[in-house]
């Protein structure tokens, strides 16, 4: 048995499958599980094995909800391309690029600039051209918001944006009162009866619940599957990270993906149904359903500003991630592991301690890595721990993930929109972060990425939009980086229409000295600060239209070449 696609192969996969149920022995506590052998001298593949036995996808394809959506969403890109770019005939099938908009985390920042710059895309009829639309942090508080309205991009955006300000205007500190505690308590009672694991991450993501709406929000992921059915919108896609105690988010870090499908781990290859995401699960087979999470929860832990660490503080981001020791080309790179003592395993504790994760049950808890599994060239892609530099310690997974805001590790929503199967061509990379370490990431797991070269006066004093490209790497997307400053704005308050002396005070937008009222931590905006950090990302938008189009076009000519 075996697979191309997948190199999570299990050990269990091979000598047998359990059946449709499972249940836990009285005596012991543990699954018992009823078993069926695989067809005798047949070659099975992981996916048939997984989409005939198991509850939990094995495969790097994408699931067939997700290909069906990119058919629909085709018709509402080709048309918006053709209108956008002034084509005289319609696009072909091959001629169609794929176009993700990827948001980076900051709180109350971010979830404002997202509303402006979606703003500036929507009246460009750019929006339209997108396919998807991925977030981490504050941002997936904005992408959660428009979501509920199942046709929010084919609308205008001005009623959404003014929602929003109620939320980012409104005084926070009603949320300690004792009747905003007792219902906090009786909700994460309830969670717990339900049969989740609690922690501060879940009383984080009551209070984001409280800063977002008047009063309880029942809303789901899965219930955002109404608002991409027809192709409608681009397909929301949010971004965490699974993380282990007593390793810094350098040391070993996992990529997962939640979409209105699916959640799953970019690295293995393996999802599970939405809904299911937190049930409890047991080599492949679903033991026992919980209620699916409510979004709270989930923006919890997208944005769980509590799982910061000292050694995240204390190291740079621009820190190397392991030592720059002299290799040649047949050598294997190597860590220096030593032996713990009391006070070496005290200071380390100390150092990675979090003050809280987000714990969920591990959907692949009794699954065993193979042991071929180095040899596969998707699973390498993502092998960026030290953990994956010993195979053996590969071997079992734990009984819990411990899921945290992936802005801990690298700001950026982009890990889902490089995968080979997503086929993404233009990438609208709308930052509140330097690019750098984010290349210098992808270049490590030899993902195509275009370099990203900053002049020094750049770096200073950073323009509206780059538009970086590499024509000469198969596979490498056009990004398009609009980085969160200050510029033409001060003086112009719309593309080419300058301001009067009465309206300068209008263009005084900080957004980068340490007094700025928009730091990550700032949870309450004035009317005035929120109404000028929409304006302002929606300007840097609109001004920089020239370069969406030029990215766009030549997306269009190297589909048609690679047809040729």
């Amino acid at each position: 048995m075996g697979e191309q696609g997948n190199p999570f192969l299990f050990v269990q996969i091979i000598f047998f499958c359990p059946q449709r149920t499972c249940t836990y022995s009285i005596d012991t506590g543990s699954p018992v599980v009823m078993l069926n052998s695989l067809p005798m001298g047949e070659r099975v593949t992981v996916a048939e094995v997984s989409a005939s036995y198991l509850d939990v996808r094995l495969g790097y394809d994408l699931c067939a909800e997700e290909k069906d959506f990119l058919c629909k969403r085709k018709k509402y890109v080709a048309a918006a391309l053709k209108n956008v770019l002034h084509l005289e005939e319609d696009l072909q099938d091959h001629e169609i690029p794929v176009v993700a908009i990827m948001t980076t985390g900051g709180g109350m920042r971010s979830f404002t600039t997202t509303y402006g710059s979606l703003l500036g895309l929507k009246k460009l009829n750019v929006l339209d051209c997108a396919t998807y639309l991925s977030g981490l942090s504050g941002t997936t508080w904005t992408m959660s918001n428009l979501y509920k309205d199942a046709y929010w991009s084919q609308k205008d955006l001005d009623e959404k944006i003014h929602e929003a300000q109620k939320c980012a205007t409104k005084c926070k500190m009603s949320c300690f009162s004792m009747e905003r505690m007792k219902y906090f308590n009786q909700q994460l009672c309830q969670r717990k009866q339900e049969g989740y694991r609690t922690s501060f991450i879940d009383l984080w993501g009551l209070i984001i619940e409280y800063m977002l709406h008047d009063g309880k929000e029942n809303q789901k992921l899965s219930d955002q599957r109404e608002a991409v059915k027809e192709g409608q919108n681009p397909l929301p896609i949010y971004v965490a990270i699974n993380v282990r105690d007593k390793y810094s988010t350098l040391d070993f870090k996992e990529w997962v993906e939640f979409t209105p499908y699916e959640v799953g781990f970019l690295k293995y290859g393996a999802f599970v149904r939405t809904e299911d995401f937190g049930s409890e699960f047991f080599m492949g087979r679903l033991l026992r359903r919980l209620p699916e999470n409510r979004i709270c929860y989930l923006h919890g832990m997208w944005s769980s500003v509590f799982s910061l660490n000292l050694f995240s503080l204390l190291v740079s981001p621009g820190t190397e991630e392991e030592p720059m020791l002299p290799t040649r080309p047949h050598e294997v790179k190597t860590h220096l592991l030593t032996p713990e003592g009391s006070f070496s395993s005290a200071l380390r504790d100390a150092l990675t301690h979090r003050l809280s994760v987000a714990q969920y049950h591990n959907f692949l808890k009794g699954f065993q890595v193979h042991n071929d599994y180095l040899g596969n060239e998707k699973f390498c892609r993502w092998k960026d721990t030290v953990l994956d530099l010993s195979p053996n310690q590969l071997s079992e997974q734990l009984d819990l993930l411990g899921m945290v805001d992936a802005g801990f590790f690298i700001n950026t929503s982009c890990p889902p929109l490089l995968r080979l199967e997503r086929k993404v061509d233009i990438i609208l990379h709308l930052s509140y972060s330097p690019l750098d370490q984010a290349c210098k990431y992808y270049a490590d797991q030899k993902i195509p990425f275009p370099k990203v070269f900053l002049s020094e006066e750049d770096r200073k004093n950073l323009k509206e939009c780059y538009l970086f490209q590499d024509s000469e790497t198969p596979g490498s997307p056009i990004v398009v980086f609009f980085p969160l400053v200050n510029d033409t704005f001060r003086y112009y308050k719309a593309p080419g229409v300058t301001r009067c002396c009465s309206e300068m005070e209008g263009g005084k937008v900080d957004v980068t000295s340490c007094s700025s009222p928009y730091n990550t931590f700032a949870v309450t905006y004035t009317d005035e600060n929120y109404h000028q950090l929409v304006n302002l990302s929606e300007y840097n938008i609109l001004n920089n239209a020239h370069l969406i189009l030029q990215a766009l076009r030549t997306a269009v000519e190297r589909k048609r070449q690679q047809k040729k």
